[in-house]
């Protein structure tokens, strides 16, 4: 029996031969070094180097401990964000002679230690701002060879080819044409124009409206709608928390086509223009917060209203009223202790549809534009106290609105026109003369006004939407700029809210428009 044991399992002896020889390959197992990762196909690979040929990728399963990538003739285009993040020892990068077009924003991410790298001989024709930012200690960097389009994209890599200690080998412009050949790092700040602006629509009003006046009362910003739809002027109040206009009053105006608001020693008034029903002055009671009743405009002189403009001279208040009925006169009513009263009748029988306050070389004017006839030009005479006829405006025969602004040390009249091209005039010292003509058939309102700066014209149309032109200063005219969405506009307001630039656009025909200013760093 103990013979068959023997036989049939292992000896002790045997037993302990196998417990140690287990023991010492545990022991080889655990002083092994680890596996190097699998060079990939595309590449040759030493410990620490790497060269790639055709890579249909940036090679993922390299050793961490690579310290020099190449790759040449690369099978892709792009290089994609954190793209050598696994690399994070890497010293060398090599990417010369490949077709990359495009480079991530954060493609270099994670590579602090990189001290040499060459992107010669590739397609790119831009690089995105601070793609250098996170490569601290870069030595040497190549990037000839390449089509770059010197705009406004590149004016981040001039700036900082003018302070890096990096070593950059001379790079050329391919385009555009001004720049072709010349050398990056020699190109003027100065000669890149990179500023933009915009406008982009901020707010809508859910009504039609047919004028807006802006104005400051008690610290606060307000905005004056007159709303014949609703039988309304709306008063709005500007939100400095929520950035936005927010109903605050109404005044009854079943025909209102023009609301007035003047602040007249410390008291806020507003003339309401109707055309029909007569028009009137309210008051603002701040002790009951409503608006009352002041005074009736007589409807005998003051028949179909169309325009609104108020004005001070020589320190009293005035305000005129554009009648264009045929039976009707432009008025000028005047402030006195508690009232506005009939000062001079201007301009009867002419179907007048807007006026235009100047006050400039000292000598105040009120331009008055008609349907029927040439805008006439009225100058106020301090001897008469009243404004007295100085001429007409002969190179347009007709206009439906009027303004004015200075360029410089120049004056110039805008004035659209129904049915034509509406103008632009300037004063050449005894006359106006004709510098542009703008297509504007069906405008009736038009605007030029002034942001940080630029100067701007809207001009509106019945038949098609508004036009934006800028202010060409050395070409001295508008250039069109930017078309807006808005039909049938009756107004165009300017109103700066805090740190908001504001263009409202009341239309006749839809909604009422908010459109905000914004400037735009094209090199950003």
């Amino acid at each position: 029996m103990a013979g068959l044991r023997a036989r049939g399992g292992p000896g002790p002896g045997l037993l302990a031969l196998s417990a140690l020889g287990f023991c010492l390959m545990l022991q080889v197992s655990a002083k092994r070094p680890p596996k190097t990762p699998p060079c990939p196909p595309s590449c040759s690979c030493t410990r620490d180097t790497a060269f790639c040929v055709d890579s249909k990728a940036v090679p993922r399963n390299l050793p961490s401990e690579v310290i020099s990538l190449t790759l040449v003739n690369a099978a892709f285009s792009e290089i994609q964000d954190g793209a050598f993040s696994h690399l994070p020892l890497l010293q060398f990068l090599l990417l010369n002679s490949n077709k990359f077009t495009l480079i991530g924003d954060n493609a270099f991410t994670g590579l602090s230690h990189l001290q040499y790298l060459s992107l010669a001989n590739n397609n790119l024709q831009t690089l995105p701002r601070d793609i250098f930012r996170p490569l601290d200690i870069l030595n040497d960097l190549d990037l000839r060879g390449n089509s770059l389009n010197c705009d406004c994209k590149v004016k981040w890599l001039v700036e900082w080819l003018a302070h890096t200690n990096t070593t950059v080998a001379p790079i050329y412009c391919a385009s555009p044409p001004r720049f072709q050949e010349h050398k990056v790092q020699d190109l003027p700040l100065r000669e890149f124009d990179c500023i933009t602006t915009d406008f982009v629509l901020y707010q809508t009003l859910s009504f039609p409206a047919v004028s807006a006046e802006p104005f400051l009362y008690s610290s606060d910003l307000y905005l004056a709608l007159a709303q014949p739809g609703v039988s309304a002027c709306t008063i709005l109040k500007w939100d400095y928390v929520e950035r936005q206009l927010r109903d605050y009053d109404r005044i009854p105006a079943p025909s209102a086509v023009h609301c007035k608001p003047m602040v007249v020693d410390s008291q806020l008034y507003v003339v309401v223009a109707q055309l029909f029903g007569g028009s009137y002055i309210y008051h603002w009671d701040p002790n009951t917060t409503r608006f009352t009743r002041l005074q009736d405009i007589d409807p005998q002189r003051v028949r179909k209203p169309n325009d609104l403009e108020a004005f001070r001279i020589d320190g009293d208040w005035y305000f005129a009223v554009a009648d264009s009925s045929k039976a009707g006169a432009t008025s000028l009513y005047r402030w006195h202790q508690n009232g506005f009263y009939s000062h001079q009748a201007l301009h009867p029988w002419h179907r007048d549809t807007d006026l235009e306050f100047v006050d400039g070389e000292g000598k105040p004017r009120l331009i008055v534009s008609s349907s029927s006839q040439a805008p006439v030009i009225y100058q106020w005479s301090r001897t008469q106290k009243q404004f007295v006829a100085q001429g007409e405006v002969t190179q347009v025969p007709d206009a439906q609105a009027v303004k004015h602004f200075r360029a410089g040390r120049d004056s110039y009249l805008c004035l659209s026109r129904y049915i034509g091209d509406s103008k632009i005039l300037r004063w050449e010292g005894t006359r106006f003369s004709e510098v542009q003509a703008l297509p504007s058939r069906g405008s009736l309102a038009l605007q030029p006004f002034l942001v940080g700066g630029r100067r701007y014209l809207a001009l509106g149309s019945d038949f098609s939407f508004t036009q934006i032109y800028q202010w060409d200063e050395g070409r001295q005219k508008f250039v069109r700029f930017q078309e807006l969405a808005v039909q049938a506009p009756r107004a165009f307001c300017y109103m700066p809210a805090g740190d908001a630039q504001l263009l409202l656009a009341p239309s006749f025909k839809g909604q009422t428009l908010v459109y905000r200013h914004v400037v735009v760093d094209l090199s950003a």
